[in-house]
């Protein structure tokens, strides 16, 4: 989940309301400029050609040049060559230069200004004197903590906080420190104090402590108050309140406690300041994926400066998975990454592309962006996903491809089992499967979250969709997963979820040979009321697969046939990938060509003539001749509406224009058009 938004929002708005709030009271109160003790003449020379500046735009480096000619021992050049460094960086050299400049501009003004950093005064005509140095300190000291998190190193960070908190504003301005120790400890959670000192010994201990930060938080806010409103507007103090309220909610959906996390969701939904992004990702993890997917489109206006991972982007692309529409996801990803380019961000983008790719039956470029994605070098900032997460949605995707390819040498051969050619390359295939779920498992066991994100299908931190952790369990101790699904499915409060690990329960169900029990269990989860049939399809898609199994098992011919056409009608992509064989009429327009037909004729589809059989129409026609020869194709189901639009491509190679074929009537890879 994101740090920064709603926190950010609500810093800029307390600094706004802070200065506001003080210039006045300066006017008011009459007050003369700030005597330096050291150089007055020069940096009184770079107060006044600071009015007006701004240390985040274009002319902030060459201004940083000018003012430290005039006074190298003055904090404010070193400030502004921070600030815009750190605005311009995006990878790990760039924070790591901009980190320079800002600790030499800490350190300038702790040397200097001592005095003044240390004010607590509700006297206006005291404080006056003082706030603009703490609302100096506190930016550098935030540009710098962003550059020690962003180069991944927590110790610094936190070191840093604590340093700040010695000085005891009676303010936070920008720097609400005991929130961004909260965070920093909810970030590091699954570490210990044998690689971080200020941890604890277990991911529970870590988050109560991060939940302890918070109030501490809360209970300075208070006792500051007694001094603060003698200077400061009425009300003030519940913008800095709505920031620990924004932790709060993060940490209460991370412990899937639900009441709490809508809790104060609803205190910052009263303040006008609200973080879309994080709420869609609370309302995701609950299974209310319509409201999730509104609410990450409210989360692009308040994306859309950051540079760093735009997570509306990345889950809005699972929930076009959920919706039976892995086509907006390619998209949607594609026009990421073109839009960001390898900027922060980018290797999740490849995942995500990767996903959707699968999904859509597109093995061949699913493979191109995952390898891409696992070659690049990820900078996790601002938020709570971090490499661990990253490498495990990589080696996910991996393994579902892999074991693709195993299941589409079935599909494009209905012969396999007696092809020495096929079985040959599905030994292969097979080996290659068994070294990646090696790897796999290998990291999973080392993962000290999977109870607490993986198990439970949905979760905060979880970066992968709950269809692809089957793939994980599916080969290894079924007896053990079974009873962790059956516990999950009778104890979790989310009623919009328990279905889906009664789903699991009987698919582990029929593993063990249960498919009686399995498809009473089946058509149970088909009866639940708290269904969503557009943005549960791929659920709903997955339990008839479960059926049809179950139906072939026990030789219900009819039934199957039933099924499997229900199956395609909700995600005909999933099909080749299933093992199951589909009923398909086959149309033939004009003039054929022979080779072509006859090749997907010998793929694992079943072309019947029976009308009676439930099953779509595949019309295929061909034309041209030479090296210009064309298949048009579209796929009708039995109400007369597109299963498949109408769309061609060329070939010249009929057995590989023929395989092509086959997927593209299972909707695989061909391009959006609108509906006829």
């Amino acid at each position: 989940m994101h740090n920064t938004g709603i926190a950010e929002a609500a810093r800029r708005f307390i600094y706004a309301i802070s200065l506001w709030a003080c210039i006045l009271i300066s006017f008011a109160a009459d007050a003369q400029p700030m005597m330096h003790r050291k150089n007055p003449a020069q940096r009184y020379e770079i107060d006044a050609k600071r009015m007006g500046t701004d240390m985040l735009s274009a002319d902030a480096l060459p201004r940083s040049r000018e003012f430290k000619r005039i006074d190298s021992s003055y904090y404010v050049g070193w400030m502004y060559e921070g600030a815009y460094k750190h605005e311009h960086a995006a990878d790990y050299t760039g924070y790591k230069n901009a980190a320079v400049p800002l600790e030499k501009a800490l350190l300038l003004m702790e040397k200097d200004y001592k005095k003044e950093l240390s004010t607590r005064s509700p006297d206006v005509a005291v404080y006056v004197y003082a706030y603009r140095y703490q609302i100096d300190y506190t930016t550098i000291a935030y540009y710098l903590m962003d550059c020690y998190a962003n180069i991944e190193d927590p110790v610094k960070v936190y070191n840093l906080l604590r340093r700040v908190l010695k000085w005891n504003f009676q303010r936070d301005y920008f720097m609400d420190a005991y929130n961004y120790l909260g965070w920093t400890v909810h970030r590091n959670r699954f570490y210990t104090s044998d690689k971080y000192f200020f941890l604890k010994n277990s991911i529970e201990e870590n988050e109560r402590l991060a939940n302890r930060y918070l109030d501490s938080g809360l209970r300075r806010i208070n006792i500051n108050r007694h001094i603060n409103s003698q200077i400061f507007p009425p009300g003030y103090e519940q913008q800095e309140k709505n920031s620990v309220y924004h932790y709060k909610a993060m940490l209460y959906s991370y412990a899937i406690k639900v009441d709490s996390a809508r809790y104060y969701y609803e205190l910052l939904r009263k303040s006008g300041i609200f973080p879309h992004n994080n709420y869609a990702t609370f309302r995701s993890i609950c299974g209310d994926f319509r409201e999730a997917e509104k609410e990450y489109e409210e989360a692009i206006a308040q994306d859309s400066r950051d540079k760093r991972l735009k997570e509306w982007a990345y889950y809005t692309s699972i929930i076009n998975i959920y919706k039976s529409q892995p086509k907006e996801g390619v998209s949607l990803m594609r026009d990421m990454i073109k839009a960001n380019g390898s900027t922060p961000g980018f290797g999740w983008y490849n995942i995500a592309l990767a996903r959707a790719l699968y999904y859509d039956g597109q093995l061949s470029e699913s493979n191109r962006h995952i390898n891409k994605a696992a070659e690049f070098k990820e900078l996790h900032i601002g938020t709570t996903l971090g490499q661990t997460h990253y490498d495990f949605s990589t080696q996910l995707v991996k393994l579902m491809n892999k074991e693709a390819e195993l299941e589409r040498k079935k599909f494009e051969n209905s012969n396999w089992w007696y092809n020495p050619n096929v079985l040959g390359s599905m030994a292969k295939l097979l080996s290659e499967k068994y070294v990646q779920q090696y790897l796999i498992i290998n990291q999973f066991a080392m993962n000290p979250e999977r109870d607490k994100v993986v198990y439970k299908l949905f979760s905060t931190e979880s970066t992968v969709g709950w269809d692809e952790i089957w793939y994980l369990i599916k080969d290894f101790s079924t007896k053990f997963f079974l009873k962790r699904f059956e516990k999950e499915s009778q104890t979790d409060d989310r009623k919009y979820v328990r279905k889906y690990f009664n789903l699991f329960v009987a698919k582990l169900q029929m593993k063990q040979g249960n498919y009686k029990e399995a498809r009473l269990l089946l058509d149970e989860i088909l009866r639940d009321p708290n269904m969503d049939a557009e943005y549960e399809k791929l659920f709903i898609a997955r339990v008839y697969q479960a059926q049809a199994e179950c139906a072939l098992e026990r030789k219900d011919n009819l039934a199957y046939s039933n099924i499997v056409y229900k199956l395609y009608q909700f995600y005909p992509q999933l099909i080749p990938n299933s093992g199951l064989k589909m009923n398909m009429r086959l149309r033939v327009v004009g003039d054929e060509d022979s080779k072509v037909i006859e090749r997907l004729k010998a793929c694992n589809i079943n072309w019947v003539d029976n009308s009676n059989v439930p099953a779509p129409e595949a019309y295929v026609s061909f034309s041209g001749t030479g090296n210009k020869k064309r298949i048009k194709y579209y796929v009708m189901d039995k109400s007369g509406e597109y299963a498949v639009q109408e769309q061609s491509f060329a070939y010249s190679k009929p057995e590989v224009a023929a395989v092509q074929l086959a997927y593209k009537l299972f909707n695989i890879g061909m391009k959006e058009v609108e509906k006829k």
